[in-house]
């Protein structure tokens, strides 16, 4: 019975290294925000406004994530009345002004003065020593893979200019 164990250990110790572990496909943007447990309230929010499934798309998008902090810092009672459903449209507006098609990891957004936002906005970009600053939210964290593009966390939600 030794040696039968003996030779089972062995052959799953070599199976192991010879069949390599399958390499972790990373999540979407959407599973990606969620599983990291700062963007609760940007699900939320996504849901609502029926974006879920686009950001779940093949992509690629660039999204410059607000924390949930971010939105507390919003005024109160804003946050309630964009996740009405009267208020969708704006809603979408506001998220899309966070989005950029196309994958931009850190190394490019520093290149740009700009870019064009899926809502049609254009977002202004600037490097200020070593901040990034996108519309006027600050980037704080870069270059979250996602299957389908890329995340940039940011430390406030980014109005789009009025009139469009």
């Amino acid at each position: 019975m030794k040696t039968l164990l003996t030779f089972t250990s062995i052959a799953l110790i070599a199976i192991a290294t010879v069949v390599p572990a399958r390499a972790q496909q990373p999540k979407d943007i959407v599973d990606t925000a969620v599983a990291s447990g700062s963007f609760t309230t940007l699900a939320k929010a996504l849901t609502a406004a029926g974006l879920v499934e686009t950001l779940k798309g093949p992509g690629p998008f660039t999204v410059f994530a607000p924390t949930d902090e971010a939105f507390a810092k919003l005024p109160a009672g804003t946050l309630d009345n964009l996740l009405k459903p009267e208020n969708k449209d704006k809603l979408r507006r506001i998220l899309t002004y966070h989005v950029v098609p196309g994958k931009m990891l850190a190394a490019d957004v520093v290149k740009v003065s700009s870019a064009k936002a899926v809502s049609g906005d254009s977002l202004p970009i600037r490097v200020n020593g070593s901040t990034v600053v996108v519309s006027k939210a600050r980037v704080v964290k870069t270059d979250i893979a996602a299957s389908n593009g890329v995340i940039h966390v940011v430390d406030t939600v980014m109005l789009p200019p009025s009139g469009n």
